[in-house]
C-alpha cells in the first residue's frame, strides 16, 4: 500500500485499518510506504501519526523487496493517487519507492490499483489516465457510491476502499452490495432497506 500526495487521507486509514484488523485472515500481507506529500496530508486530515503492524519503508528505500520483480509481490495500490503521481507512473518515472514499486507491477503484469483523487480533470490528467489503464493498472476515481445510503462519511469512504479491495482480490464486507431495484418500486419511491 502506497499513500500518495494528494487530499483523501481517510480513504488510506480505512484501507490499513481493513488491512489491520482483516488482511491476516484474507491471507495478505502488507508492506506500506507513504510520498513524503503523503505523510504531510495525512497529518493535516487526520493529525496523527500514522502507526500500523505492517513493515513500513522510507520512501526513496529501494532495498525493498517490491522493488524488485523477482519479489513476487501480487498487487499495489496508491490511496490517494496525486494525478501528478499518477502521471509519472504512466511515464515510468521511477524517482522514488512508490513509483518503482508501480512500475514494476506493471512490468511484472500484477494488479496496480491507483486511487485518483483530482478534480476536474485536464487533458494532461485525462492521457496519463489512458497511458496507465492501456499498460494494465485500473484507475478508480475516489467516486463514493450513495445507493448503500450511507448514514456518515465512515461508511461513504466505505464505498470506496470496498471497491478498492474488491480490484486487490481481498474478500471484503464493507458496503452493501448493488442488487438492483425491486420492479413494484417507482423512481420517485424511496427504496426500503431489505
Amino acid at each position: 500500500v502506497a499513500v500518495g500526495g494528494a487530499s483523501g487521507a481517510p480513504y488510506a486509514k480505512r484501507l490499513l485499518d481493513f488491512l489491520a484488523s482483516e488482511g491476516e485472515k484474507a491471507g495478505v500481507s502488507v508492506d506500506l510506504v507513504f510520498t513524503d506529500t503523503g505523510k504531510l496530508v495525512w497529518k493535516q486530515e487526520l493529525g496523527e501519526e500514522p502507526r500500523y503492524p505492517f513493515k513500513v519503508w522510507k520512501n526513496r528505500d529501494f532495498t525493498a523487496p517490491f522493488a524488485s520483480g523477482s519479489s513476487m509481490y501480487d498487487a499495489m495500490c496508491v490511496v490517494p493517487c496525486s494525478a501528478g503521481g499518477l502521471a509519472r507512473i504512466a511515464h515510468g518515472i521511477s524517482l522514488d519507492l512508490v513509483g518503482r514499486a508501480a512500475d514494476v507491477m506493471l512490468k511484472e503484469r500484477k494488479r496496480l490499483v491507483l486511487c485518483l483523487r483530482e478534480t476536474p480533470i485536464s487533458l494532461i490528467h485525462a492521457r496519463a489516465i489512458t497511458q496507465v489503464i492501456e499498460a494494465g493498472a485500473f484507475v478508480m476515481p475516489a467516486s463514493p457510491s450513495f445507493y448503500s445510503r450511507p448514514k456518515d462519511i465512515g461508511e461513504l469512504v466505505d464505498t470506496v476502499v470496498a471497491r478498492i479491495l474488491d480490484r486487490l482480490g481481498v474478500p471484503n464486507e464493507l458496503m452493501r452490495r448493488w442488487d438492483g431495484i425491486s420492479p413494484h418500486c417507482s423512481a420517485t419511491e424511496p427504496v426500503e432497506e431489505p
